[in-house]
């Protein structure tokens, strides 16, 4: 497996990814099958590993040999598995993280040329045998995308043809598409060699559909890898039709074209990501004081890198400070709205959509709960686009039962997980989505746009709570008429019959490796 994240290694997560890539390994060799995976080191990775350096490996890049450390760690979940980090200095960020800031005007450009001599790098890494050659070869997401390109294309890298290549797609809005020419993050900066030789039907091929002038990485993916998979099978079909944004809709992204061929072809598969489960009943946990004491943690470590702390921070803590007062009083929240995730569109574009008397879906989502259930309580916690953390906080100070918790501690996400009543996730699009499986497993129901993964593991009124709607207009009435539905069966017969069904469900990966193995690697039983 190639990938950018591994949670399987400290500090190796951002995304859902990373889960994907801890979990399914161990799922698999159940199957019978042994994974190594391949990474960046990104300047940290190997000595927290305690990987041994092998070797350095010189490879072609931007009209010059590279020198590319490769390291090897044992796999920490995987007996005979490895993991395999690749250092270079373009690998490590001004942060010291997995992915670069950026700049609106330059999107993607630190990252794509980094990503771009990985994947030349573990090329050459493999056909000079410091990789074992494997019997399938597993792309995850744009960041391996130009693996595939220069496996097809490349004279040096010609023998790779011969090792089958499956290509996952996590997130098809995040593309790393980048000019063709005429840059220094560019296809002609990359590899001037491998485009000189390209002819046109061989460039049209990783071309943008949207910006011809621009190579795109996930594209090249898709059309040059064997078979592509969506972690849903919803999510499979929407992705082949055309996204509309200003319905609420998002689809393809501009490569549905690619995907329906790929489709029509029977190479595209939806399988949907697992979750872990230990076997013992969900208990929800009522002690408030335990979220309290959790949140004021999670606060605090925030604070540790930082000079000055966060007017949102402040905010919070101001909040919190309030909430320990009405305890004192023995005033807990009587109903606990819970939601955790990234702070991008594509997980609260619903929610900040104009609405009534110049407020926007949240706030009027705030007033209604205010309104049917005075002591309850909104908790939200998330990170991500700091335009959407100021918006939110704007509306944190304006609200008492609204507590927004800009950061993510998966101490504090796991308590919110078993404490919650109704777990909302309004996304406009889910590949598969997780968190809405671990607020199940805790036996929390969850109200959440019935799109992608969602759709696959949530069913309205059977398991939890879904909305829908043919717009972003249609789809907050919905979001709100279904929250209005919760707070008016919470604590009945059927409300608990609900929330034991959704603790009931089971997204295995044991079952779902098995699928992987048949499905998309067509590897036979042994």
């Amino acid at each position: 497996m190639l990938a950018a994240e591994n949670a399987a290694l400290e500090h190796a997560k951002v995304g859902g990814m990373a889960d994907v890539i801890r979990d399914l390994p161990p799922a698999l060799a159940e199957q019978g099958l042994l994974v190594d995976v391949v990474m960046p080191g990104y300047g940290f990775l190997p000595a927290m590993a305690g990987a041994e350096l092998m070797a350095e490996l010189s490879v072609a890049f931007g009209g010059r040999r590279e020198r590319v450390e490769v390291y090897r760690a044992a796999h920490p979940l995987l007996e005979g598995a490895h993991i395999y980090l690749l250092e270079h200095g373009l690998f490590v960020t001004e942060h010291g993280g997995i992915y670069c800031d950026g700049s609106p005007d330059r999107p993607f450009a630190e990252d794509a040329t980094k990503f771009a001599l990985w994947c030349a790098a573990v090329a050459g890494a493999l056909l000079n045998g410091l990789i074992p050659m494997p019997e399938v070869l597993h792309l995850h997401d744009w960041h391996a995308g130009l693996f595939a390109m220069l496996r097809a294309f490349a004279p040096e890298y010609r023998s790779l043809r011969a090792v089958p290549c499956v290509f996952t797609i996590h997130n098809l809005a995040l593309q790393g598409i980048r000019p063709v020419r005429h840059e220094a993050s560019s296809l002609a900066a990359w590899f001037p060699g491998l485009l000189r030789d390209l002819d046109s039907e061989q460039l049209a091929q990783i071309l943008d559909p949207r910006y011809p002038q621009c190579v795109n990485p996930m594209r090249a993916g898709i059309v040059l890898s064997d078979r592509v998979h969506l972690v849903s099978p919803s999510y499979a079909r929407e992705v082949l039709q055309a996204s509309c944004s200003e319905k609420g809709f998002f689809g393809g992204e501009g490569l549905e074209a690619d995907l329906r061929l790929k489709s029509q072809q029977g190479r595209l598969l939806g399988i949907l990501n697992g979750c872990h489960y230990d076997g013992a009943a969900a208990a929800t946990s009522r002690d408030f004081s335990l979220i309290l004491s959790a949140a004021e943690q999670a606060l605090m470590l925030w604070q540790g890198p930082r000079q000055l702390t966060p007017a949102l921070d402040t905010l919070a803590l101001c909040r919190i400070a309030g909430l320990w007062r009405a305890l004192d009083r023995g005033r807990a929240p009587d109903f606990l709205l819970t939601s955790v995730g990234r702070l991008t569109d594509q997980k609260v574009l619903i929610l900040r959509q104009p609405w009534a008397e110049g407020q926007n879906l949240l706030q009027c989502l705030l007033t209604r709960l205010r309104a049917l259930r005075p002591g309850a309580l909104f908790i939200m916690l998330g990170s991500g686009d700091a335009a959407i953390a100021a918006e939110f906080r704007r509306q944190a100070a304006g609200f008492d039962n609204f507590l927004f918790l800009n950061g993510y501690d998966e101490a504090l996400a796991e308590h919110l997980y078993r404490a919650g009543d109704l777990f909302l996730m309004p996304s406009s699009f889910e590949p598969c989505g997780i968190s809405q499986m671990l607020a199940m497993r805790a036996g929390q129901v969850c109200l959440v746009h019935g799109v992608g993964g969602l759709k696959d593991t949530v069913t309205d009124g059977e398991t939890g709570l879904v909305f829908s709607g043919r717009d972003l207009r249609e789809q907050g009435q919905e979001l709100l008429d279904k929250l209005e539905q919760a707070l008016a069966g919470f604590g009945s017969p059927a409300w608990h019959r609900l929330a034991t069904a959704a603790a009931g469900q089971r997204f295995d990966w044991q079952t779902i490796a098995g699928i992987y193995r048949r499905e998309l690697y067509r590897l036979p039983s042994d």
